[in-house]
């Protein structure tokens, strides 16, 4: 089977991945570093309170279904490409199945030595029911994610009203310890993960209706034949929902308002719903950018964003290995023994996608592939 050269890739889906690859940096980090999940100050000072508005609303949600969708539109443009170049279906399931399985180890190894919130793990598991079951079915079945958004939609305005005819209180904000990130040394971080990867990744199976909103958005070609009007109405719209449905939830976490302690759960579902709808408004955005850049000179910040996008496992590894030696007491301990650990979360995820996009450009300009897009293709690829 042929990999599609570089010159011949679609720009927006790598700028969607390499720009997730930072919400995701963030999102971790913000986890780690507090010791709770999705990450909060249950007192949060000064400019604290804005930055957990923003998180909340344009972060926390809204990572975990780009990543989906991504693999979703992934798997569907892989699936039709091989097609057009003439391999049969079997071959392709094949490569599909493998990789998938290969990355579930890649995911355990990831999730129980480094990070337990780790996601391949989840993804990958996702990715091969959808390979067995849905990624073949008929144009009517692809519909069925439309149906999906507007029964979320419906949902989410229920969620609305009763969140704000709900009761103020003095609640705290729902964030579970996070064991794991707490432990003093690494041998009890390891049992605690060895616990935490398979429970968080159980969790994480639902994320299938992400990957199949994103395998519908790849049968209509959104982003390879992008319509200008229908991007622009999922990026007002995709985004208008996000914040509306995330905002109660991020005003509650910046402290400028209280509940009580049924309406802080209610709030949380809210946001965590409209996450969806922030991801569908961050696909258009890239798909509209990718539609005024095209073909021409791209410049280096758009080359570079989309090369690590090109390289997205290797990324996400280096990250969980940086937050490993960076966060934990018994390393470098930025974590919780910082005076402000909010902005040194922040500082240190930033600092880490933006190394992460260095090197990715500088592995464009020499013609590198990513090291584990290597080690899985082989992985993949062995039969063929």
């Amino acid at each position: 089977m042929k990999s599609l050269p570089t010159s011949e890739r679609v720009l927006a889906p790598d700028l969607a991945r390499g720009f997730a690859l930072l919400l995701v940096a963030l999102a971790h980090t913000a986890s780690i570093f507090l010791g709770n999940s999705p990450g909060v100050d249950q007192t949060p000072q000064g400019l604290e309170r804005p930055y957990f508005v923003g998180l909340f609303v344009f972060v926390h949600a809204c990572a975990l279904p780009l990543f989906g969708m991504m693999l979703g539109y992934g798997m569907v443009q892989f699936a039709d490409r091989q097609q057009a170049l003439g391999e049969s279906w079997p071959r392709t399931r094949g490569v599909l199945l493998r990789r998938h399985a290969w990355l579930l180890v890649f995911g355990a190894v990831d999730g129980v030595l480094f990070f337990s919130g780790d996601v391949l793990g989840a993804y990958s598991v996702i990715g091969i029911v959808f390979t067995l079951l849905l990624l073949k079915r008929g144009k009517g079945f692809y519909r069925l994610p439309a149906f999906y958004l507007v029964f979320a939609l419906c949902y989410l305005a229920v969620l609305m009203y009763l969140v704000l005819t709900g009761n103020s209180g003095s609640a705290p904000v729902p964030s579970p310890e996070d064991a794991s990130s707490l432990a003093p040394t690494y041998g009890e971080a390891l049992q605690g993960r060895l616990v935490e990867w398979p429970s968080i990744t159980l969790v994480l199976l639902p994320s299938i209706l992400f990957v199949w909103v994103g395998a519908w958005a790849a049968k209509k070609r959104l982003l390879e034949e992008p319509n200008r009007k229908l991007l622009l109405v999922g990026l007002f719209g995709g985004f208008g929902v996000a914040i509306a449905g995330a905002l109660p939830m991020g005003l509650f976490a910046g402290d400028y308002v209280g509940f009580d302690a049924d309406t802080a759960a209610l709030a949380k579902t809210l946001y965590e719903g409209a996450g969806v709808f922030g991801a569908i408004g961050y696909l258009s955005l890239f798909g509209l950018i990718g539609m005024a850049v095209g073909k021409k000179n791209r410049g280096v910040v758009v080359t570079a964003i989309s090369a690590l996008g090109q390289r997205t496992l290797s990324a996400y590894l280096f990250q969980s290995v940086a937050w490993l030696i960076l966060a934990p007491p018994f390393m470098l301990g930025l974590g919780g023994q910082a005076k402000d650990p909010t902005f040194v979360a922040a500082a240190c995820g930033l600092g880490v996608w933006l190394l992460s996009v260095v090197v990715a450009y500088w592995m464009h300009r020499k013609g590198y592939r990513g090291p584990a897009e290597i080690l899985v293709r082989k992985l993949a690829y062995r039969s063929q």
